[in-house]
C-alpha cells in the first residue's frame, strides 16, 4: 500500500483589471468572478524505498517557467531533498479565464500587460499550500485506474491539418481526438475517500473571448461537481475529498462541438482557411452545445464530471509497485534527432509562424501588437521594433514551410521573448506512467508520443505500462503538432515553436526517460542545462491602484439598486452596490471571498450562508466608473429545487485610503441587499 494525501487552495489572484491568459486578446481583462480557481495537489509515497511523487493540477493557463521555479524554491526551502525537480508535476487545466501576467519570457508580456506579481504570487502560493496540506495530511490507502470514453464533448478544430497524417495511421483510430479517460481513484485504507485525478484532452474554452469573469471553464465545473458531491453539505472549496480534472493532448480539440459558423451570415466555415465569404475568418467562430457560453461550460462540465463519476465508482483495477520519476533541462532550439541509421535532423531555434496571429475558431486572433496600441512609450516601443525584426536566414530555413511572422528565438530585449531550456519528465506510480508535456500536444502527437514511450517500457521488459499524458505542463512551449500537420501551417502548426521536428526531438527524449526509468539508470541521466531565473523588475501596463471613492452622499457597500421582495426558482436575482475595486481585497488576503447568499432561519433567528463567490450560480461583476468610483453586480442564477424561504445577498469588500503620498491601507466594508422571499413554483 502507498500513503496518499490531497489538498485544494485557492489561487485565484486579482480578478478586475488583469489581462485574462488564454485568448492573447488584450481587452479581454478581468472584470469579476464567476469560480474561484483552486490548485489542486496529490502526493503518492511508497513508504518501503520511501519514494514520493507530486501531481498538481491548477485551474490555471498553464504552467510557466516562472511559476515553476519560485514554487520549487519555496519547496525546497520548507522540505528540503524531498520535492524535487524529478519528483513534482505541475499541470494546468488550460482555462482561458484566469489572470495572466505570470510569465518572464517576454512574449507572453505583450497580452498580459507584462508581469504582475500580485497574480504571480497567488498561483505560487496557492500551489505551495495546496502540496502543503497534501504534505499534511498523509494516510495509508489504495490507488485504482480506469478508463472509458467521453462522447458529445469534443472536435478536433483543425480537422484538415490531422488528414495530413498517413492514412495508415489515421486507420487504426476511429476518431480524429482522443476520446478516452483516465481516472486515478484515491481511498484510504478503511475505504475513505480521498481523490480522483482524471487525464481528459478536450479545450477549456466553452467561455469565449467575451467573456470578462475570472473562471476554471469546462473542467472547473466538471471538480465543481465531483467535490460538492463527496463534499456533502460544503460550500465550494471546502471539505476534504479533492477531485481535478487536468488537461492532456488537448492541442487541436474544441469544446464547441457545434463545429465553426460565420457569426455575421450563420453558415458553416469549416474550411482549410477557417474564413467567411464576408469578413473573412475573424468571422469564424465555433459554437458549444448550449444556449450561450454559460450554459455550453455547463453542459461539457456535466458530460465530463459523469463519465468520471461511474468510472470512479466502477474502478476495480489497483494500482500497485514502485515508485519513479525522472526529469532533465533540454535545449530545445538545439536537439539533433535520429530519424534513422542515415537521417538526422534538428530542431530551431523558437518562432512563431503568420497563422499564429489569425488564432482559432475558438478565439480568432486579436495581435494588433503593430498598430500602435501604446506607441509613445519607449519601452514599448523598444518590443515593437523587435517583433518587427527580420529572421535570419538559418531560423526561415530550418522552420521551412512555417513563414515567420515573429523570430522569438533572435529577440532578447529585455529578456529573451521564448524558453530555450524546457522541462522533460516521466513519473511512475506502479504500472502508471505520467508523462509531463511542456505545452498542447495534438491529438495525433499525443498518440505518437504514448505509443513510443509505452514500447520502451515494454522493450526494456516493463510490460503494459497504462501512459497518460499530462498536459501544460511546467514550461510553456506552445503547440506540438506532428510533422504532417505542420506542413499545412494552421495555427496549431504554426505555434510549434521548435519547427518541423519538434515531436520528434520529443519523443526521441521521452523514450530517453522511460529507458532510464525501467532500466533503473536515472541517477545517470544528464541533469541539463539549468533555465534562467531574470531579475524582472515591476514592468507592467495594468494601470496603478489608485485609492477608491464614494459618490457624494454614499457609502462603501451602499445599495444602488435593489433586490427584488420575491424570486421564483430559474429567475435571477440582482442587487449592485457602491463598490470598490477587487485588487484591494486580492492584495490584502490570499483567499478573500466576495459575496454570500444567506438564507434565514426562523427557529434561531439567524442567517446561515448557502452560496459563496466560488458558486457556480454566482456572478460578481465589477464596473469602474471615474475618478476612482466603481459598482459591484452580483447575480444569483436561481437553481431549481432551491428551498423556499427568505434569503439576502452580501458583498465584502476592501477600499484602498490614501494616508499619505507613499502609504495607503485597505480598509473592510460590507454590503447587504433586503431580504427577498423564494416561493415556491
Amino acid at each position: 500500500s502507498y500513503l496518499l494525501g490531497v489538498g485544494r487552495a485557492d489561487c485565484t489572484g486579482p480578478v478586475a483589471e488583469i489581462p485574462l491568459m488564454g485568448y492573447a486578446n488584450p481587452d479581454q481583462v478581468g472584470g469579476g468572478l464567476l469560480t474561484r480557481l483552486y490548485s489542486r495537489a496529490f502526493i503518492v509515497e511508497d513508504p518501503v524505498e520511501s519514494r514520493r511523487v507530486v501531481f498538481v493540477s491548477a485551474d490555471i493557463g498553464m504552467v510557466s517557467q516562472r511559476v515553476r521555479l519560485e514554487v520549487l524554491e519555496k519547496l525546497k526551502s520548507k522540505y528540503g531533498s524531498l520535492y524535487r525537480q524529478d519528483n513534482v508535476i505541475l499541470s494546468g487545466t488550460h482555462t482561458h479565464s484566469g489572470p495572466g501576467g505570470y510569465f518572464q519570457y517576454t512574449l507572453f508580456w505583450i497580452t498580459s500587460k507584462g508581469l504582475i506579481r500580485p497574480s504571480l504570487k497567488a498561483i505560487v502560493n496557492g500551489i505551495v499550500k495546496s502540496i502543503d496540506i497534501a504534505h499534511q495530511n498523509m494516510k495509508r490507502g489504495r490507488l485504482f485506474i480506469n478508463r472509458g470514453t467521453v462522447e458529445n464533448s469534443q472536435i478536433n478544430r483543425s480537422p484538415f491539418s490531422y488528414l495530413e497524417n498517413p492514412a495508415s495511421e489515421r486507420s487504426r483510430y476511429s476518431s480524429n481526438t482522443d476520446k478516452e479517460m483516465v481516472i486515478l481513484k484515491m481511498v484510504d485504507r478503511n475505504g475513505e475517500e480521498l481523490g480522483l485525478i482524471s487525464w481528459f484532452a478536450v479545450h477549456p474554452v466553452s467561455m469565449n473571448n467575451t467573456n470578462h469573469l475570472v473562471n476554471s471553464d469546462n473542467m472547473g465545473y466538471a471538480s465543481y461537481l465531483f467535490e460538492q458531491e463527496k463534499n456533502k453539505g460544503m460550500l465550494p472549496g471546502e471539505g476534504s475529498f479533492v477531485a481535478a480534472f487536468a488537461s492532456s493532448n488537448l492541442g487541436d480539440v474544441s469544446p464547441n462541438t457545434k463545429g465553426p459558423f460565420c457569426i455575421n451570415t450563420g453558415e458553416s466555415c469549416n474550411n482549410p482557411q477557417s474564413t467567411c465569404p464576408v469578413g473573412g475568418a475573424t468571422m469564424c467562430m465555433a459554437m458549444g452545445p448550449g444556449s450561450d457560453m454559460f450554459d455550453s461550460t455547463r453542459i461539457i462540465g456535466q458530460n465530463i464530471y459523469f463519465k468520471a463519476r461511474e468510472l470512479y465508482e466502477k474502478a476495480s483495477q489497483e494500482v500497485k509497485g514502485p515508485l519513479n520519476s525522472a526529469h532533465q533541462w533540454v535545449n530545445m532550439s538545439d536537439v539533433s534527432v535520429e530519424l534513422n541509421a542515415t537521417h538526422t535532423v534538428k530542431t530551431c531555434k523558437p518562432a512563431l509562424g503568420y497563422s499564429f496571429a489569425a488564432g482559432t475558431i475558438d478565439g480568432v486572433g486579436a495581435f494588433n501588437f503593430t498598430q500602435g496600441s501604446v506607441e509613445g512609450d519607449p519601452f514599448w516601443d523598444g518590443i515593437r521594433d523587435q517583433l518587427l525584426g527580420e529572421p535570419s536566414n538559418e531560423t526561415k530555413a530550418c522552420h521551412k514551410p512555417k513563414p515567420i511572422l515573429f523570430s522569438t528565438g533572435e529577440m532578447t530585449w529585455p529578456h529573451p521573448w521564448h524558453p530555450d531550456i524546457v522541462d522533460v519528465q516521466i513519473a511512475t506510480i506502479g504500472s502508471l506512467a505520467i508523462v509531463a508535456v511542456p505545452g498542447e500536444f495534438t491529438t495525433m502527437s499525443g498518440r505518437r508520443l504514448r505509443e513510443a514511450v509505452k514500447r520502451e517500457f515494454d522493450f526494456h521488459g516493463t510490460a503494459r505500462m497504462d501512459v497518460v499524458i499530462a498536459g501544460l505542463c511546467n514550461v510553456y512551449t506552445h503547440y506540438i503538432t506532428t510533422y504532417e500537420e505542420y506542413q499545412a501551417q494552421r495555427y496549431e502548426a504554426a505555434s510549434t515553436i521548435y519547427g518541423p521536428h519538434t515531436l520528434s526531438a520529443y519523443i526521441q527524449l521521452y523514450r530517453g526517460l522511460a529507458k532510464a526509468i525501467a532500466t533503473n539508470t536515472v541517477q545517470d541521466l544528464p541533469r541539463g542545462p539549468e533555465p534562467p531565473l531574470f531579475n524582472v523588475g515591476n514592468l507592467t501596463l495594468v494601470p496603478a491602484l489608485a485609492a477608491d471613492r464614494v459618490p457624494a452622499n454614499k457609502m462603501f457597500g451602499d445599495v444602488l439598486q435593489e433586490v427584488r421582495q420575491q424570486y421564483q426558482a430559474r429567475e435571477v436575482a440582482e442587487v449592485t452596490f457602491v463598490g470598490a475595486n477587487p485588487r484591494s481585497s486580492a492584495e490584502n488576503a490570499t483567499e478573500h471571498n466576495f459575496l454570500t447568499v444567506e438564507r434565514y432561519t426562523r427557529t434561531s433567528d439567524s442567517w446561515h450562508v448557502v452560496r459563496n463567490d466560488a458558486s457556480w450560480d454566482t456572478r460578481f461583476y465589477w464596473t469602474k466608473g471615474l475618478f476612482g468610483r466603481s459598482n459591484v453586480t452580483i447575480e444569483w442564477h436561481i437553481p431549481p429545487g432551491t428551498e423556499p424561504g427568505v434569503y439576502r445577498i452580501r458583498y465584502l469588500g476592501h477600499y484602498k485610503k490614501k494616508l499619505s503620498i507613499t502609504h495607503s491601507v485597505s480598509i473592510p466594508f460590507e454590503g447587504t441587499s433586503s431580504a427577498f422571499e423564494i416561493t415556491a413554483l
